[in-house]
């Protein structure tokens, strides 16, 4: 190999050292965005891992919960977390719906978890944002009546 760089033209060496240098970063964002995520679903295991998850909920008429779990590949890096709920509105845009707060975080967490309870029905897009307004990761959700 080493000969065979050697013996190329200028031009196709950086051409080869640009291509290798874009194929490492693309690997390295990829695993740092697969690193982070949340997750919607029925219960959390004491390992933080998700049970049941899904992207659609089923709820009674008169309302229902699941779970936001979040699992990051770093610590939060602070005490509290929102969670910013947008509702897509009959065009389907996303419309600001609510915020809920998580406190009493450790800085080192690297998942947490939330119950929530839904009484309205739709297609939501749920934002977790830190305490220096950085979103952390999102999702999307569907929540329907039984």
């Amino acid at each position: 190999m080493f000969i065979i760089y050697n013996n190329l033209k200028k031009p196709m060496k950086k051409t080869l050292v640009i291509a290798i240098f874009l194929f490492a970063a693309l690997f390295v964002i990829q695993g740092i965005t697969k690193a982070q995520n949340l997750y919607f679903c029925e219960g959390v295991s004491k390992d933080g891992q998700p049970e049941t998850p899904s992207s659609t909920f089923s709820i009674p008429s008169s309302g229902g919960y699941f779970y936001f779990l979040v699992r990051l590949p770093y610590g939060v890096g602070c005490n509290a977390v929102d969670y910013v709920l947008y509702k897509n509105d009959s065009r389907g845009n996303p419309k600001y719906y609510t915020t809920i707060t998580q406190d009493a975080l450790g800085t080192d967490w690297t998942w947490f978890w939330k119950k929530v309870t839904f009484t309205d029905v739709g297609d939501f897009r749920i934002d977790v944002v830190d305490c220096t307004s950085a979103t952390l990761v999102s999702n999307y959700v569907t929540v329907k009546y039984q």
